[in-house]
C-alpha cells in the first residue's frame, strides 16, 4: 500500500492507516466527548490547544471516508494523522502532496525569504496560476498563521527586518501547511486538484552540529529541499561586494552546511557509495541584490521568466550555468562537485526576497518597500518537477 508523510509532523505511513477525529457533536442519546491537550500532538508538533479526540477506525475498508467515534457514536469524517493525531486537509491523500523543507546555515535569510514567499503565494502566484491558496486545517487560528502574520507586517509594513529564527532546542517546529487547489483540463473537462504543500524553516543554529541536522525528521521525509546558502559567504565574495557586519558574524562556509545535510540524507536513505541522493534539490542563493551593481543590469541573472502559468524552462537552464560559471568566479566551485558527485536532480537559483539591500545595521529595508525577485522560481521548478504545474520546454 502507497505511503503518505503527514505534512505536521512528517512521519510515513500507508494511506489506509489514517485515524479520524470527533466532530464533538454527539448522536442522539449518547453523551458528548471532551476536549483535551493530545499529549501526542503536543510533543510531536508543539500544539498545547485542548482538541477533539482521535480515534482509529473499525471499518474493513482500506481507505473509509468516515467513521464513527467510539466513544459518543457520531460519524466523522474529519481524517488525522495517526502518529501525530493533527486533524489533516479534507483533499489530503486524494492528490500529491509533497513535502518541501527549507534548510541552509545562519544568516542565510531563510525566515525572511519563507515569509516573502508566501506573501507571494497568496497574492501574485495565486493570481498567476488562477489557483486558490489558503492555510490548511487549524493553523488559520493557530500558531503558525500568526508568526506569519508579524513577520508580514514588520517586512511589508513596517519595513523592517526582524531577529533571526530562534533554535528550537526541542527539536520541534510548526511547519507552514499551505493548499493549492488549481484548475486543469482533463480528457477535456475542467476539473481541478488540490494539492498540499508543507514547508520547514528550520532555524540556521539548528543547522550547525551534524547531530542536530540527522535528528530532523522533516528532511528524510521531504519531496524537495529548497537550500538557502549565504553568498557572502563565498571565498571571493568580499572582493567583490562590500559584506556588511553582520554577515561577517558567525561565518560558516557554506559548503560545511551541504555537507551535514548530504550525510544526513545518505545516511538515512542507506544509499551505497555508488548511487546518487534522489531528492531534488533547490539550491539557492540568497540576497542576490547585493551583487546587483556588480552584475550590471544587462547580466542574464538579472533577467527575469516570462510570467506565464507555468515554470520557465528556458531561463532556469540558462541561470543554473551563469550561477555555476559564478561560482568558479568566486573560488566556490568545490558546491557545484559536491551537488554533481551526490544528487541526482539540483538545480541553483538566484533570488533577493527584499528586492535591495537593506540597512543590516539599522534593520530598515530600502524605503521603497519589499520588491521580491525571483522568489517563486526555486519552487515552481519543484512543484513542475512533481508535475503539479506544467514547464515550458527548453
Amino acid at each position: 500500500m502507497a505511503k503518505v508523510a503527514c505534512p505536521y509532523c512528517y512521519h510515513r505511513f500507508p494511506v489506509g492507516n489514517l485515524w479520524f477525529q470527533c466532530t464533538g457533536r454527539p448522536a442522539p442519546g449518547r453523551e458528548r466527548c471532551r476536549k483535551a491537550v493530545d499529549p501526542m500532538r503536543q510533543r510531536l508538533t508543539g500544539y498545547g490547544a485542548a482538541s477533539w479526540p482521535v480515534f482509529e477506525p473499525r471499518s474493513r475498508f482500506r481507505r473509509p471516508r468516515k467513521a464513527e467515534c467510539p466513544d459518543c457514536g457520531t460519524p466523522s469524517g474529519i481524517r488525522a494523522c495517526p502518529v501525530c493525531h493533527t486533524p489533516l486537509p479534507a483533499s489530503f491523500a486524494d492528490g500529491d502532496s509533497p513535502l518541501i523543507g527549507v534548510v541552509g546555515g545562519k544568516n542565510a535569510g531563510k525566515t525572511v525569504y519563507t515569509t516573502v514567499l508566501v506573501h507571494e503565494l497568496r497574492n501574485n502566484i495565486r493570481r498567476r496560476f488562477d489557483a486558490d491558496i489558503s492555510f490548511a486545517g487549524e493553523q488559520a487560528g493557530f500558531g503558525t498563521a500568526q508568526w506569519l502574520e508579524r513577520y508580514e507586517q514588520a517586512l511589508f509594513g513596517d519595513q523592517a527586518l526582524f531577529e533571526s529564527t530562534a533554535s528550537s532546542a526541542d527539536g520541534i517546529r510548526t511547519p507552514l501547511v499551505v493548499q493549492w487547489r488549481q484548475p486543469r483540463v482533463q480528457l477535456g473537462r475542467r476539473v481541478h486538484r488540490t494539492t498540499t504543500l508543507s514547508f520547514y524553516d528550520a532555524a540556521g543554529e539548528d543547522m550547525t552540529t551534524q547531530e542536530f541536522v540527522n535528528s530532523q525528521a522533516y528532511l528524510t521525509s521531504a519531496d524537495g529541499l529548497i537550500v538557502l546558502l549565504d553568498p557572502f559567504q563565498l571565498p571571493g565574495a568580499a572582493d567583490r561586494i562590500a559584506v556588511p557586519d553582520a554577515g561577517r558574524r558567525d561565518a560558516e562556509p557554506p559548503i560545511n552546511v551541504l555537507n551535514r545535510v548530504t550525510e544526513m540524507l545518505r545516511a538515512s536513505t542507506g544509499l551505497g557509495d555508488g548511487r546518487q541522493v534522489r531528492t531534488p534539490i533547490a539550491v539557492v542563493f540568497s540576497k542576490i541584490d547585493a551583487f546587483f551593481r556588480v552584475l550590471g543590469d544587462n547580466h542574464p541573472l538579472l533577467r527575469p521568466p516570462r510570467a506565464g502559468a507555468e515554470y520557465d524552462e528556458v531561463v532556469g537552464q540558462d541561470t543554473d550555468e551563469h550561477l555555476r560559471a559564478l561560482l568558479a568566479e568566486l573560488g566556490a566551485d568545490d558546491i557545484d562537485g559536491h551537488l554533481r558527485a551526490h544528487y541526482r536532480t539540483f538545480r541553483y537559483f538566484a533570488v533577493s526576497a527584499l528586492g535591495a539591500e537593506p540597512d543590516y545595521g539599522s534593520k530598515q529595508i530600502d524605503p521603497a518597500g519589499v520588491r521580491p525577485f525571483r522568489v517563486d522560481e526555486p519552487l515552481l521548478w519543484l512543484l513542475s518537477h512533481f508535475r503539479i504545474i506544467e514547464r515550458s520546454r527548453a
